[in-house]
């Protein structure tokens, strides 16, 4: 029997990134956004809070863009401050090059299993799917769920009752499955 289980976001991520004014290291998305246009050109960005100090920093959407080429829908969203494209344009891995940050997922997320039935049988089939590209370690997830400490699941790994295709001891953020093996 295949079990399902789901990472799912509880808020929006942090985003890591050195402050100007204070050197803290986190800003929280604000869930506005500033479009300036100049004549037939667009700028649009996302604006982020720093933890430490408040302080409002920019994360670039587009620059100097024709407004011809911005998509009627997307600029309403922004105007609008949809916080649903906040959450689509942090996880944007070409915004997070051009801006130079990263996310981070602390706190941020929550494993569904949907019960615990699967803990008494002898073999489990597990389907993990993410709803967000959120990073963690398959360990921690099994650990977790499965009521077991990360070095028990890492020694259940190592003599082989718990098999997967991909590689468990690292961090992921796509879907994947796994087999547990009591």
């Amino acid at each position: 029997m295949l079990t399902t289980w789901a990472v799912v976001p509880t808020c929006l991520p942090q985003v890591r990134r050195r402050c100007h004014v204070c050197a803290a290291g986190r800003f929280r998305a604000s869930g506005k956004f500033r479009v300036n246009a100049n004549h037939k050109v667009l700028d649009a960005w996302l604006l982020v809070l720093c933890t430490g100090c408040g302080d409002t920093a920019k994360l670039t959407i587009f620059e100097r863009t024709h407004v011809r080429t911005v998509r009627p829908a997307l600029l309403d969203r922004l105007h609008a401050n949809d916080l649903s494209l906040v959450a689509e344009l942090l996880q944007d891995t070409v915004l997070q090059r051009r801006n130079h940050i990263s996310l981070d997922w602390e706190g941020a997320w929550r494993l569904d299993t949907g019960g615990s039935d699967h803990l008494d049988q002898e073999v489990v089939d597990v389907s993990v799917r993410f709803t967000a590209r959120i990073p963690v370690r398959p360990v921690r997830l099994i650990a977790d769920a499965c009521g077991l400490s990360r070095g028990e699941v890492e020694r259940l790994i190592t003599e082989g009752k718990v098999v997967s295709a991909i590689r468990l001891t690292g961090k992921v953020s796509g879907d994947f499955t796994f087999t547990l093996k009591r």
